[in-house]
């Protein structure tokens, strides 16, 4: 029988004088070395991420004094699982330093206690990112940022608490797909922002993973999980609705878009998530550039309106679209307020999903990279997979998914090539003003290439 005993030294021991030692492997000593103000710790499943989380963190408390820290999980499950017992085992157990008072989920240091410098160290979870807003902070470290529940919002919420003191944040994560911690933080690496350093590595960097367990999972698993999960290498994932968005090609940087170009906004509405996507439309090709999202709860129809007609001051918005045809109600309280909405043309679901497939397919549709939370969306909107990881009919968590509802309401009226104007189709022109129809669509596609060459240049 194979010896399956942990092969290797544990990460902590004391050495024959007292002293603690980490024995960190290649991957968690490249992180421990970063000098980045955001390090993130991108590998394999038991890759050693979640226990290399509580000494990194304790190791910016020695440098940085006392004040307050973050510890900040995807659910609280993983929080009471994973998480929470590291940071005892470094805090209580280990050091002896603090006490865990889990009413209020902080560890306080014993010095706190006593009169002394205060330190905490403040445990949250990222589904419920309000709870992340108040005071400051000095550092943090994340666990499981890739995560479907690690919300956005708490990203932002942990920036601005540690902002005050420029703070550090360290990120552990396995991969389980696209969203906005590609976007936020792996393409800003990718795209040399200094403040970004993403360190990726297999989980059989980790000495105490069975290679036998790696190659058993390579063998039997699709290799898109594969790469995600024991190699922490992004693949799009099985059940991905929209898989023939290129990011490389779509997904381009912000400009100044013509005044004349005609604005289109998609809705969904709701009390807690009414939503638009606002779309501007190359008169000579007919492209569309996704250059707005709204995403907010709690206010009235009336109140979105007010918003809604103040973010597109100065737009030539001819067409807007939302709601299912049950809901003619909110339509009616839309038009009320002085931003009328009609009733989308394709009332199907599948059908709308092929028709925005169709502009992804044709590389027609583009996204301003700055536009996080429809590209959030977008890269996270999946079918749910069955036993055996293929993709079922059935959309996955579907009632997130409100952009993206946007984007089918409205692309359900346009065509291939043509545009929705004063409530009708006509023909994309190269002179818009004449509404002539295009000739030598060749000539028209050169054009427009050499105006995206200059503006990827620019």
């Amino acid at each position: 029988m194979a010896d399956r005993s942990v092969k290797g030294p544990q990460f902590r021991e004391i050495s024959p004088d007292g002293e603690l030692r980490l024995n960190l492997h290649p991957g968690q000593t490249r992180v421990w070395e970063s000098k980045a103000r955001f390090v993130s710790m991108q590998a394999g499943t038991m890759g050693g991420k979640t226990i290399f989380g509580p000494p990194w963190l304790h190791n910016e408390m020695d440098q940085r004094g006392p004040g307050d820290y973050l510890a900040v999980t995807a659910t609280y499950t993983l929080l009471r699982m994973k998480m929470l017992p590291e940071l005892l085992t470094e805090f209580t157990r280990v050091f002896q330093w603090g006490e865990w008072k889990a009413a209020d989920r902080v560890l306080n240091s014993h010095e706190r206690l006593h009169g002394g410098p205060a330190y905490r160290i403040i445990v949250g979870s990222a589904t419920n990112p309000e709870s992340l807003e108040s005071g400051e902070a000095k550092a943090g470290w994340l666990d499981e940022v890739g995560q479907e529940q690690f919300k956005r919002g708490a990203w932002e919420a942990v920036q601005r608490r540690v902002g005050l003191h420029q703070g550090r944040l360290l990120m552990t994560t396995t991969l389980y797909g696209f969203g906005w911690y590609k976007i936020e933080v792996y393409d800003r690496w990718k795209a040399g922002d200094p403040d970004y350093e993403v360190i990726q590595f297999d989980s059989i960097e980790n000495p105490a993973f069975p290679k036998e367990e790696y190659e058993r999972a390579k063998a039997t698993l699709p290799r898109w999980k594969f790469n995600l999960q024991y190699q922490g290498v992004f693949e799009k994932p099985a059940g991905l609705i929209y898989d023939a968005f290129d990011e490389a090609i779509c997904c381009i940087p912000r400009f100044a878009l013509p005044e004349t170009w005609l604005r289109y906004v998609g809705h969904d509405f709701g009390p807690n998530n009414t939503a638009a996507v606002w779309y501007a439309q190359d008169p000579v090709t007919g492209w569309l550039y996704v250059y707005r999202a709204y995403l907010a709860g709690g206010l009235s129809a009336f109140d979105h309106a007010q918003r809604f007609k103040q973010l597109s001051q100065g737009e030539t918005v001819v067409k807007r679209v939302g709601g299912a045809h049950a809901e003619e109600g909110w339509r009616e309280s839309f038009t009320a307020a002085g931003w009328p909405i009609s009733e989308p043309r394709q009332r199907e679901v599948e059908v709308g999903i092929n028709t925005v497939y169709g502009w992804h397919k044709r590389n027609a549709l583009f996204v301003f990279k700055d536009v996080v939370l429809y590209l959030d969306e977008l890269m996270s909107y999946s079918r749910k997979l069955d036993d055996a990881y293929n993709p079922t009919e059935e959309i996955d968590n579907k009632s997130r998914f409100h952009l993206m509802d946007c984007a089918r309401y409205i692309l359900g009226d346009f065509g291939p090539e043509r545009v929705v104007g004063n409530n009708q189709l006509v023909k994309v022109s190269r002179n818009w003003s004449e509404r002539s129809v295009i000739s030598g669509r060749g000539t028209a596609r050169r054009a427009q290439r050499r105006r995206f060459q200059e503006r990827m240049r620019g």
